[in-house]
């Protein structure tokens, strides 16, 4: 029954909308078919965004447009339409829907409650099951008429529609809105698009992956894979593979779930050559340089964001200054896109007032050329229907609109929407429109009628004398019925009048029946447009649109800051070199690079800073932390070395300032500790408002994340399926994974065809020496067991962190050669931290360990200085040993001391002046420098806390005055960000 359907689709792809001629006949006398033209004149025809005919005509046969222009040739047998004062558009196109396709419910609930399904479920499918390249749309359609008609209404035509469910959604149909023919007519393309998105499948309860760097990994190793057997190097049959390497050649739409999702589609894409068009955000304008870079055209939603109600200081309070800045500026994001050259088509998918915040972009600055063209012939060409969809050229789909007037006009009324050349009636277009304002005399009085709203239900708004007078108008078949109250409020009285409406509504008149029962007549005439006076009054109207920041929250630049030259003149400096601590010593940066470093120094041009009184340091760099990061933990799977932290940077977490106010420059962006072997670790400098690229340490080395302990084994989770379940399956699983890699790499170097395994790469890389391990450890045992491991397999632990234990094995580990890079003095918040002591890091350091004090939270990561006089009280440690704890120890675990870590020239002008000795508890960094770049200035910090009250002022004062305009409010949000740590899990 498949085949035959898909036959008669095919062969009505080349028929058009002709009869299907080959049927048998069995309805008797009946006509074959309209054989007759259908011509428009007199119309103000937009054949594309850019092309427009006044008093122009069109004629359509069979569902195309066959000829359009100012004059053209009617046929003999036309019927012929007046359009005289009304203006035709192309119908829209919306490239994201799943229109007449259900969505699948999530009826699986917690992946890890009972036992979490960690295999695939379908057998000759790939071994994911959220990859499903094979469904396709058409096996699910099921044609909405009610659904067709809202859309039609909106002025959509064409629709491309997709099973919404999974990581690889498979193939989507282009489908036209036309409710008179059959699905062979309807359907223009039935493999139109692949879809993809980073969301699982709700159909199967496989748990990996967990996270969006999960999701991205397991892209990646489908593209590898799908290459591989396209080869012919697998004996298996793979239908989902099969089906992926199909649609390879199809427009490919990655569903994204925000502003950094889209870059980070963007970036899998590139990786193999491939570009999505990308279903967008609406928050594009908060870094609309990255954006351009991707290259793609981008499907934009107009869901705005609601003013918040703040009426109530209190709840006010808690509204945060990006959440408000947001709504400020989002209706200006189309205006910024199409600024910036940035292509882009819309979407009215799950967005009930469309229309109304497609009239606001407009409001905001978009052109309506733009507008039109991002509704018509932007989609058009992005799906390779240019000359077919979004124009009214000969040979196009007769797919139009037929309007009052200009569309982007508020008071504009859709009549009409032809879809293949079908008629679709909206609004009755015969209906004279009365629109406008009118002296209506009656009984001795001029009544002042304003009459607003759509031609078949309009409001009137009437007043005598400037008093108001209520009202009520019922307009139907051009027939007026206006009911005025009295005047006199004492009195319960109503004028009656009625009238027949000409076509040419500038005067008219009629009966009118008045209050004491007497028949008489009035006369109305028109002054002028009602839409006159509220458009001078609405004249950019719209609120203030506040600037754009870096990052778009409190505290981001207006513009990106620049490098400076600095001279800093007589600070204290904290060399970390044999000089040591220095006083009355100067320090020259220049072109990002701290250029020189002794007394009396003089720079031309450079910036002078006095320092006397204060200490200059090398900034502080936390080896383990979960800052700035959307995702920690990759669960999914016992081993998740094939994921990335650097996939998921949050360069908008406004921990990065915090730490920026508390001298920390450089940071390691570890994976959490949900599994023995975690995902590639990303270091990173603190540099506040870029983007994610570029706070990445430069040609940086590779780390991974280990783990041992309570997290892995699942002691804290309730699975008890996933190996492994004890501290002795966690050595089985290194074991395991160490072998398999030798293996691999053993086929990899004999020359035969291999599959390339990501994760497997990544562990390669640990067997060479070329990726170093920072392992989660506490036990004593547990951390002897990992170093023999590695010295079974020929390398070492580069750091073991947390190490509470360190100070029972601190030989072992300095012979072994492992760093430890602990806590100053948390104890007793687990089981297995019951033994641990704060003299713990002096401990190691006097074995001959190299030791740094980490924070792995967001909150103590900013007071690393005070952790580290820690170590000064507990332990013994000098000031100078101990600062370097928190500077050129976690420099060298990192193999970045030779950027970083200290103050000598030729390294990064990564440098923090502090008010006072740095160790001090009452220590404040003035400047916090990266690169030569004041990414942090206490002073600039003051003034700008004032600037945020201004700014956070003035945007409730906005949405008072739109809630007080009537448009809805929704409730203050507390956006706070959720602090991750390593056990933290979010469920994809």
């Amino acid at each position: 029954m498949r085949f035959k359907f898909l036959l008669c689709l095919l062969l009505s792809a080349s028929l058009g909308l002709q009869a299907q001629e080959y049927f048998p006949k069995n309805d008797a006398v009946k006509a074959e078919k309209n054989t007759n033209y259908t011509v428009f004149k007199n119309a103000k025809i937009h054949v594309d965004h850019s092309t427009v005919i006044t008093n122009g005509m069109m004629a359509i046969k069979d569902g195309m447009v066959t000829a359009v222009g100012k004059s053209i040739n009617i046929p003999a047998n036309s019927v012929v339409i007046d359009l005289k004062g009304k203006e035709v558009y192309p119908s829209f196109i919306d490239l994201y829907t799943h229109f007449g396709i259900e969505k699948p419910k999530n009826e699986n609930g917690n992946p890890y409650s009972g036992n979490p399904q960690y295999d695939a479920s379908r057998e000759g499918y790939y071994w994911n099951d959220h990859i499903r390249p094979e469904t396709s749309a058409l096996e699910t359609f099921k044609y909405d008429a009610k659904e067709a008609e809202n859309l039609r209404k909106l002025g959509f035509g064409v629709v491309n529609t997709h099973m919404p469910d999974g990581i690889v959604r498979g193939t989507g149909m282009l489908v036209a809105l036309n409710s008179e023919g059959t699905e062979g007519d309807r359907i223009l393309d039935q493999e139109s698009a692949q879809y993809l998105s980073f969301e699982k499948s709700a159909k199967s309860k496989q748990v990996y992956p967990t996270s969006i760097m999960g999701a991205m990994a397991l892209l990646r190793q489908t593209y590898l894979d799908a290459d591989w057997y396209a080869k012919g190097n697998t004996d298996n049959k793979d239908l989902a593979l099969e089906a992926f390497n199909e649609n390879r050649n199809l427009v490919q739409i990655f569903k994204t779930d925000g502003l950094l999702d889209e870059l980070r589609a963007d970036k899998v894409g590139d990786e193999f050559g491939v570009q999505y068009v990308i279903v967008g955000s609406g928050k594009e304008f908060e870094r609309l340089d990255a954006i351009k870079a991707t290259n793609a055209t981008y499907i934009v939603p107009i869901d705005f964001p609601k003013p918040f109600d703040v009426e109530d200081p209190y709840m006010a309070s808690y509204s945060s200054l990006g959440d408000m800045k947001e709504w400020n500026q989002a209706p200006a994001n189309l205006k910024m896109m199409a600024d910036k050259g940035i292509p882009f088509t819309l979407t009215a998918y799950d967005n009930k007032e469309f229309k109304d915040n497609l009239l606001k972009a407009v409001e905001y600055g978009l052109s309506k050329e733009k507008a039109l063209a991002a509704l018509t012939t932007v989609p058009a060409k992005v799906m390779g229907k240019e000359g077919k969809l979004g124009t009214l050229k000969e040979g196009a789909w007769a797919n139009f609109i037929i309007t009052s007037g200009d569309y982007f006009d508020k008071e504009t009324t859709l009549y009409e929407n032809w879809v293949q050349g079908k008629r679709s009636v909206i609004e009755d277009m015969n209906v004279v429109d009365l629109n406008g304002n009118y002296d209506v005399a009656v009984g001795g009085n001029t009544y002042k009628v304003k009459v607003t709203g759509e031609p078949t239900k309009p409001k009137t708004e009437v007043k005598l004398n400037n008093n108001k007078i209520g009202s009520k108008a019922t307009y139907k078949n051009n027939w007026l019925n206006l009911l005025l109250s009295s005047p006199d409020t004492t009195k319960t009285e109503y004028t009656r009048l009625t009238a027949k409406i000409p076509e040419d509504a500038k005067s008219f008149s009629g009966k009118a029946i008045l209050g004491n029962g007497s028949e008489t007549t009035f006369t109305a005439t028109r002054t002028g447009d009602a839409s006159e006076e509220k458009n001078k009054k609405d004249k950019n109207s719209h609120p203030e649109v506040l600037p754009i920041t870096f990052p778009n929250m409190a505290y981001g630049f207006e513009s990106l800051p620049k490098q400076q030259d600095i001279l800093f003149k007589n600070a204290t400096v904290w060399t970390n070199e044999a000089e040591g601590i220095v006083k009355n010593t100067d320090v020259l940066v220049k072109n990002g690079k701290i250029a020189k470093v002794g007394k009396d120094l003089n720079a031309r041009g450079a910036t002078v800073i006095d320092a006397t009184g204060k200490h200059l340091t090398t900034g502080i760099i936390d080896e383990h932390s979960h800052l700035a990061a959307s995702a920690v933990n990759e669960a999914g799977h016992n081993s998740s070395a094939e994921v990335r932290m650097e996939d998921v940077i949050d360069p908008d977490d406004i921990g990065i300032y915090r730490n920026l106010a508390g001298g920390v420059t450089t940071m390691q962006l570890l994976h959490g500790s949900a599994n023995p072997i975690g995902g590639q670790s990303a270091i990173l400098k603190m540099k506040w408002g870029q983007d994610p690229a570029e706070m990445l340490f430069d040609n940086s080395p590779k780390f991974i994340k280990f783990a041992l302990g309570e997290n892995v084994k699942q002691a804290n989770w309730s699975s008890t399926s996933r190996f492994p379940q004890t501290r002795m399956g966690v050595e089985q699983v290194f074991i395991d994974y160490f072998t398999r890699a030798k293996e691999y790499e053993e086929l990899k170097k004999s020359g035969k065809p291999y599959r390339k395994d990501i994760e497997l790469e990544t562990i390669i890389e640990i067997l060479n020496g070329e990726r170093h391990i920072t392992a989660h450890s506490y036990v004593q045992s547990e951390i002897n067991m990992l170093m023999k491991v590695a010295e079974q397999y020929g390398f070492n632990i580069n750091t073991f962190t947390h190490i509470l234990e360190g100070y029972k094995l601190a030989d072992k580990m300095a012979e072994h050669g492992a760093g430890g890079s602990t806590f100053s003095d948390w104890w007793a918040y687990k089981y297995e931290v019951k033994d641990a002591i704060p003299q713990n890091a002096a401990i190691m350091h006097e074995a001959g360990v190299t030791v740094a004090i980490n924070s792995d939270d967001a909150e103590m990561s900013r007071r690393l200085n005070q952790e580290a006089a820690k170590s000064v009280k507990y332990g013994g440690i000098s000031e100078e040993e101990a600062w370097k704890f928190v500077t050129l120890n976690p420099a060298k675990l990192l193999h970045i001391d030779d950027r970083v870590g200290s103050i000598k020239e030729g390294k990064d002008a990564d440098l923090v002046l502090w008010n006072d000795h740095p160790m001090s508890v009452y220590a404040k960094p003035e400047k916090t420098l990266i690169e030569g770049v004041v990414y942090f200035d206490l002073e600039r910090d003051r003034e700008l806390r004032e600037k945020i009250d201004k700014q956070k002022n003035l945007l409730t004062t906005q949405m008072l005055k739109a809630k007080n305009n009537g448009l809805k409010t929704q409730p203050v949000k507390d956006s706070k960000k959720e602090e991750l740590h390593c056990d933290t899990i979010h469920l994809n």
